[in-house]
């Protein structure tokens, strides 16, 4: 079972999605960034049934096998299958930031699924899908397609601030591809403001329409949470008041935390104390945005672990030792 939380092509992207040609079926989760320029590699003549930024997946499968994964721009978990051949194509993002498990059963059937929790039940064994890899049923092996070369080769080159901030906005400008309304968590610290800052940019105009259209909707909403007299609140509105947002604040209870408890850890799959204490207020958040109908946030998110923004990197002996330890914050 698969259950799509659809942001482009909202009412015709359904899924499964099928290629008509070769029987192939395929069911993901994620967003891809480049799906036009993707779909103007491919050399054959295809049955396109969507306009969903992931059925290109079906017809780069076709034309290219596994070869296609490197030029993927975004996020993305998925399963592919072949009703002739019955073979099975598993593939999993860069860095994993779109979650999968993989299990089998004592008869050797294999399972996947974006929470341990839907197949749990039915494997003897059962693992995180590793990021940056790929599953053949006809192989039976994890390939990892995902090699990066700055993982072991530290940068000699002095660093372009006008390179990085081009790199930031273009990150952030793809990922405002949508057709839902959409959102910024906005704590008032510094990752969260830029973030939203650049977001603000360019809410005005449509992505998808290559800035040909106005936004659907124009006026950005911003969400921060925190205890009654929580300085990230005060902050947050500084910070959403200079870049114009429509800014809600969440006020929660020490005890609204304690009884969402249950359904935190229900949904992390997890007992790390760390993890669940900082997921808490987003979950008592995500509560609230999701009422209000927006199905897409961007965060701050990621960049302590690209940047060594977290405290206990300023004890790394060198610039080495802080190099692989960000490297093994993002991919290890």
């Amino acid at each position: 079972m698969h259950e799509r939380l659809s942001i482009v092509d909202v009412e015709h992207g359904a899924q499964p999605l099928y290629d008509t040609k070769t029987n192939r079926v395929l069911a993901v989760n994620g967003e891809i960034y480049n799906h036009k320029e993707l779909a103007k590699k491919l050399n054959k003549p295809h049955d396109w049934q969507t306009h969903s930024d992931c059925e290109v997946l079906l017809y780069l499968y076709d034309e290219f096998g596994s070869d296609f994964l490197n030029d993927i721009d975004g996020i993305f978990a998925f399963c592919l299958y072949d009703k002739k051949t019955e073979e099975y194509f598993i593939a999993r993002d860069h860095i994993g930031i779109v979650p999968l498990y993989i299990g089998w059963d004592n008869n050797g059937v294999t399972y996947v699924a974006s929470e341990m929790k839907a197949i749990e039940s039915h494997c003897e064994k059962l693992q995180e899908f590793p990021p940056g890899h790929y599953y053949k049923g006809s192989e039976k092996q994890f390939v990892q397609w995902y090699k990066p070369e700055w993982t072991e080769n530290i940068p000699d080159e002095a660093v372009s601030l006008t390179n990085l901030r081009k790199a930031l906005e273009d990150s952030v400008r793809k990922q405002l591809m949508c057709d839902v309304p959409y959102g910024v968590l906005l704590s008032g610290g510094l990752d969260s403001s830029i973030i939203s800052a650049i977001a603000a940019k360019y809410s005005k105009k449509r992505i998808e329409s290559g800035d040909a259209e106005e936004a659907w909707w124009p006026r950005m909403h911003s969400f921060a949470i925190g205890l009654e007299g929580s300085p990230d609140l005060m902050h947050a509105k500084i910070a959403a008041d200079a870049i114009g947002t429509v800014h809600h604040e969440c006020i929660y209870t020490v005890q609204e935390g304690l009884d969402a408890l249950k359904d935190v850890i229900y949904h992390l799959e997890t007992y790390d104390v760390t993890t669940i204490r900082a997921a808490t207020p987003m979950y008592l958040m995500a509560r609230k945005i999701k009422s209000m109908g927006i199905k897409m946030v961007l965060s701050g998110e990621g960049a302590d672990e690209v940047l060594g923004g977290y405290l206990y990197f300023h004890m790394a002996p060198n610039k080495e030792e802080l190099h692989h330890e960000t490297v093994r914050k993002l991919i290890k």
